[in-house]
């Protein structure tokens, strides 16, 4: 067999869907440096994608639990926003597929902004419902952060364009006759919740990347609402907006240092 070019056995490793058995052994024996160090790489992939598989198949087990009992449209359910002291807090809600394929997908926290952005388009791809709702400061301050997240996860199964019949939920119960299941960590034990909190996660974001555009000056787009000395500094000065939770000690302080 022809010896191929270390560009030759580059392209064929990493461009080919599949690459045989035998040709990997062949590759094993090859003396050239530059060839083992492409089989170390082809293989450490490999092994990264069998592991990711391998997550996926596991954060299925609730949905496929739900699916075995009868349950057809399982809903994964999270938040984001609960912690910062300006803008929403963020509920998404995602039905997939029992044939839905996210390998990689886990916590939103866990993932960087392009991974986010790049499941949130295979997300929406694949669900066979999502939805994302937005409640804001002033409702915030008026029903409390606790409460308020809830509003927003019982939103956000409203508004899925087919409803749901099981429910799985991040550390959080709702108060409606709908089977569910609370998961400690669920967005790392659940597909379904994971690819909520993927949603409200970018969504999220970028709503408080458009605030800064509305209130320049705050660092809205960099801290997202939370309290870094940046922001602190910027209400201190600048004042607080319509998009600050004047119920969280912090702002509640500035408006008072601001009165007196």
């Amino acid at each position: 067999m022809k010896r191929l070019a270390i560009k030759e056995i580059e392209a064929t490793l990493f461009n080919e869907m599949e690459v045989s058995e035998e040709w990997i052994d062949q590759l094993k024996h090859d003396e050239r440096k530059g060839v083992q160090r492409l089989l170390g790489k082809y293989e450490k992939q490999k092994a990264l994608e069998a592991e990711r598989m391998q997550m996926h198949e596991t954060m299925l087990m609730y949905e496929r639990e739900a699916w075995r009992n009868g349950y057809n449209y399982v809903a994964g359910l999270d938040e984001v926003g609960r912690g910062p002291l300006a803008g929403p807090v963020t509920a998404a809600a995602v039905i997939l597929p029992k044939d839905a394929s996210l390998p990689g997908l886990t916590d939103s926290k866990k993932l960087s902004k392009e991974i986010r952005e790049f499941f949130v388009e295979e997300i929406k791809k694949q669900a066979l419902a999502y939805s994302v709702v937005f409640v804001d400061a002033d409702e915030i301050d008026r029903v409390n952060i606790y409460e308020a997240t809830k509003l927003a996860m019982q939103r956000a199964v409203n508004n899925l364009d087919i409803q749901p019949d099981y429910l799985l939920l991040d550390a959080m119960k709702l108060a409606n006759s709908l089977p569910q299941e609370s998961l400690i960590k669920g967005d790392q034990k659940s597909l379904t919740i994971a690819a909520s909190s993927v949603l409200a996660k970018v969504a999220r974001d970028e709503y408080m990347a458009e605030l800064e555009k509305v209130y320049p000056g705050y660092g809205f787009a960099k801290h997202v609402g939370y309290g870094t000395e940046v922001h602190l500094k910027a209400m201190n000065t600048l004042g607080i907006t319509k998009e600050h939770r004047k119920s969280f000690k912090p702002v509640a302080d500035c408006l008072i240092k601001q009165s007196t």
